[in-house]
This record gives C-alpha cells, sequence and structure tokens, in this order.
C-alpha cells in the first residue's frame, strides 16, 4: 500500500485547484495522478458541507468502530470455545441430563 500523502500537501494541492488552476497542470508540477488529486478535491468539498457524503472525521470513526467490533467478535468467540472446552466433562448444577 503506498504511503499517504501528509495532510499539509493535500491542502496545498486543494488550494491551488481553488486558485484556479487547472487540474491536470496541478497534478502533473505535483508529481501525483489527476485522478488522485479530484478525489482530494470531492472530499474536501464532502468535508465542507458543499455536496453529501461521509466525512473524513466520519470515516474515521467508522475504521475505529468497525475494528473494535472485529476485536470485540474475537473475543466472544474464544470466550465460547473456553465455554465449550470447559463444560464438555461437567454436570448440569441442577441435575439435569439433557
Amino acid at each position: 500500500m503506498p504511503r499517504p500523502y501528509p495532510p499539509e500537501f493535500r491542502a496545498r494541492a486543494i488550494a491551488l485547484v481553488r486558485s484556479g488552476k487547472q487540474v491536470k497542470q496541478t497534478a502533473y508540477e505535483l508529481g501525483i495522478s489527476a485522478g488522485c488529486l479530484h478525489d482530494w478535491i470531492k472530499q474536501d468539498r464532502i468535508d465542507r458541507g458543499e455536496i453529501p457524503g461521509r466525512t473524513t472525521v466520519e470515516s474515521v470513526e467508522l475504521r475505529a468502530a468497525r475494528k473494535r467490533i472485529r476485536e470485540l467478535e474475537t473475543e466472544l468467540a474464544i470466550v465460547r470455545q473456553a465455554g465449550k472446552f470447559l463444560g464438555q466433562d461437567r454436570p448440569h448444577p441442577k441435575g439435569f441430563t439433557r
């Protein structure tokens, strides 16, 4: 996975385009692809509320929540496996034989 560009670099590139420079020319001068710069501009417009979409903050929170859910599901699976392993030979506390 390529290393992400620093936020300052992205902000400078977006500012150049917002000041009236062409996307293709700006991308060429900065050594990035025009498609990448278009994506940055679109995300900036979403963050500013100009167009609908998931903001950067929401994306970060959603990513963290999904990671936490994966961790909790793993922990639950481990507890269930331990419960099956530990509960195999133990009789039911009230004497049921089911």
